[in-house]
């Protein structure tokens, strides 16, 4: 087990719905990436932006964007992480995956679908939770929206690191802010959570807002909003469970069970 676990979140503007410009763009920014970085997170659909055009831009698992993955993971030696469309069975899922230098993956499909936006329409829902081991730290990835959903996120002692990848507007920032440390909070755990920046294909502006908070909701780093940025943060294991042995809430949690 690793005590300390060094995160970089990519906060990045996303060229609407070109896999191949996106792709070449965060090339160059994982290339600036030190080594020394255990886990690279990416934005939510990052090779696309938001799209519904799932059956045009979907891929499958053998496709270039996790060839790419896994190219970049070996080369660095570092995790990257980020969700794609992925077409899976004759189905469009919003995916969440998690590439190691050692080639294990990790996915995910989103669970709560953005009505709002008709995204239930074009993706098929995922049915369950994930969290996997990485480095001695246990995992739990989530999917923008996802964020809003306590339930979903509840922790009994599963996990120490919540992973948020996302495409928020800068409309509701101040929600977005204000869940990633309520989760962290309520959870007793750390949370990094990825934004992207600019205007997408349908005009709606993102400011970003990517941030790493502690088990207490305080900031460890936050990237300035509406820019391309690589934040970085180290994350402490010992910090983490001292603070729960001082404040053990979790074992009061309220018990109840999901699907």
């Amino acid at each position: 087990m690793s005590n300390t676990l060094t995160i970089a979140i990519v906060q990045a503007n996303l060229v609407w719905e070109r896999i191949d410009v996106n792709i070449d763009h965060f090339t160059k920014l994982v290339q600036t990436i030190d080594k020394s970085v255990d886990i690279v997170i990416l934005p939510e659909m990052f090779t696309t932006g938001f799209s519904m055009n799932a059956e045009k831009l979907a891929q499958t698992m053998q496709g270039d964007t996790v060839s790419w993955m896994q190219s970049m993971a070996i080369e660095k030696g570092f995790a990257i992480c980020g969700s794609i469309i992925v077409e899976d069975d004759g189905k469009y899922y919003n995916r969440f995956i998690f590439v190691t230098p050692q080639g294990k993956m990790h996915t995910y499909n989103k669970r709560h679908l953005f009505t709002y936006a008709n995204e239930n329409k074009h993706y098929a829902l995922g049915n369950k939770q994930l969290i996997f081991n990485y480095l001695g730290w246990r995992i739990m990835p989530q999917i923008c929206y996802d964020i809003r959903f306590p339930v979903w996120s509840r922790n009994r002692d599963k996990y120490d690191l919540l992973i948020n990848v996302a495409n928020f507007p800068a409309e509701r920032r101040d929600a977005w802010t204000t869940l990633i440390k309520a989760r962290a909070i309520e959870n007793q755990c750390y949370v990094a959570a990825a934004n992207r920046v600019g205007t997408c294909g349908m005009g709606i502006y993102y400011s970003g807002d990517s941030m790493i908070v502690d088990a207490q909701g305080q900031t460890i780093a936050t990237a300035l909003p509406g820019q391309d940025r690589i934040i970085v943060g180290t994350i402490f294991m010992d910090n983490l469970l001292q603070f729960r042995k001082d404040f053990p809430v979790l074992p009061d949690a309220d018990a109840f069970s999901l699907l």
